[in-house]
């Protein structure tokens, strides 16, 4: 019997899931070098994700009138990821109200992905054809890997 390909929804929810378990496990942490730890590996996850995700399902997207708004409204959302990762970069993870912007961040990121996975998923699922869906998983697997790698390695 074959086995089903990897599409790129289930390479997309494997690191919806990570994502989902570095923001609670953040939200709980402690003031101290795990907080820092637990919140560059949310940076480096929601950034190498992101670049991968735009390049691989949105921009594929942006190529069908019926996935522009869609596409345009992740983009945004990725936006206003971008800019609370900023104002969290700011300060130290155990400044004064840091949490604060953590929880928001958190909050975000579970809307985000609840929206990406009930909505965005069904109107590209449409789109793409089966052996996009596939060939895609692997470019973003690929671009991904090289992203994580990149901005994990210190500067």
């Amino acid at each position: 019997m074959q086995q089903a390909q990897e599409t790129i929804y289930d390479a997309l929810r494997a690191s919806h899931e990570t994502q989902r378990s570095l923001c609670r496990r953040l939200l709980r942490s402690q003031p101290g070098p795990a907080r820092k730890a637990l919140f560059d590996a949310l940076c480096v996850e929601l950034a190498a994700h992101e670049a991968a995700e735009e390049r691989y399902l949105y921009v594929p997207m942006l190529m069908h009138d019926l996935g522009l708004d869609a596409s345009r409204h992740a983009l945004h959302e990725h936006h206003q990821l971008d800019e609370l990762v900023e104002e969290l970069q700011k300060n130290d993870c155990d400044a004064r109200g840091w949490m604060n912007t953590a929880r928001a961040l958190s909050r975000k990121v579970h809307h985000h992905l609840r929206e990406e996975e009930r909505r965005f998923f069904q109107v590209s699922g449409k789109l793409l054809s089966d052996s996009q869906k596939t060939r895609l998983a692997r470019q973003y697997q690929r671009d991904f890997s090289r992203m994580q790698q990149q901005l994990a390695a210190p500067a």
